[in-house]
């Protein structure tokens, strides 16, 4: 148990130092659309959508 929580700790406290030392804002241009965000936040939204892009993969190689 207490290595579970070890282990979160030092995850979060590297996420947090991602976050802090990534926080430059970023312009975005993606068709008509114009975004400003963190550059840390898009890095994890990228992420985000690579996961659910491998997870309806994944699923769909699966169907008969």
């Amino acid at each position: 148990m207490k290595l579970r929580l070890v282990f979160m700790l030092v995850l979060l406290v590297s996420v947090l130092i991602f976050a802090v030392q990534n926080a430059a804002i970023v312009e975005i241009d993606f068709l008509i659309w114009e975004f400003r965000i963190p550059r840390s936040l898009l890095i994890f939204l990228m992420l985000l959508i690579g996961i659910i892009v491998g997870w309806f993969s994944k699923a769909l190689s699966k169907l008969p």
